[in-house]
């Protein structure tokens, strides 16, 4: 069994996110991606949601889909969210699984610098999802790395959790950036300071 894991804060979770899925499950034929929420990533500022918030919203993004799931498992570790210590503890619970990691083309490059690389890159394969007229350059990659890293291609969308908030913070709509259920559910419970618009 082929799954596809994809990491993120998700503050909040939008169609990016989702479109690059389902583009890594499509173009290598994962039977199942999960979409594994961050209690705080190694490179990135603390969430504005809570976890519990991103995990809701999260749901409520991939529910629909047969083939996405979710796990809890870093929001419920706390701390740091380090891919090594997520991807070890995985491997005891599903040894069976090969697993990828689905990243924006923009983080293979710093590849080489996440936690324990190389003991991950033996243990994984990494999917690098990019975008028109955005290209990899894999032969500049370290060797350990260079053959698992698999590309993927999906459709032009310039969409950011950082620009959604931006854009909620300063009253402006973020209907179709998110899916409905997302956006209902930021509606609801005022997480981002919107109006319903």
């Amino acid at each position: 069994m082929k799954v596809g894991l994809m990491g993120g804060t998700f503050d909040p979770i939008h169609m990016g996110h989702l479109l690059a899925a389902e583009s890594a499950r499509d173009t290598h034929d994962l039977d199942e991606v999960w979409f594994m929420p961050s209690h705080i990533p190694p490179h990135k500022h603390e969430a504005g949601a809570t976890g519990e918030q991103r995990l809701d919203m999260t749901h409520a993004a991939v529910d629909s889909h047969p083939q996405f799931s979710v796990l809890d498992l870093e929001i419920k570790r706390g701390g740091v969210s380090y891919t090594i210590n997520t991807i070890r503890e995985l491997q005891q619970m599903y040894p069976e699984i090969r697993f990828y990691f689905i990243i924006g083309a923009d983080m293979v490059n710093y590849l080489p610098k996440w936690e324990e690389i190389e003991e991950l890159a033996q243990r994984l394969e990494f999917i690098g999802v990019e975008r028109p007229g955005y290209k990899l350059q894999l032969q500049t990659l370290p060797d350990y790395l260079q053959d698992r890293v698999h590309l993927a291609e999906m459709p032009e969308m310039d969409v950011s959790s950082t620009s959604i908030r931006e854009r909620a913070a300063e009253g402006r709509s973020i209907r179709y950036l998110v899916p409905d259920r997302v956006y209902e559910y930021i509606i609801g419970s005022g997480i981002y300071a919107i109006q319903q618009g």
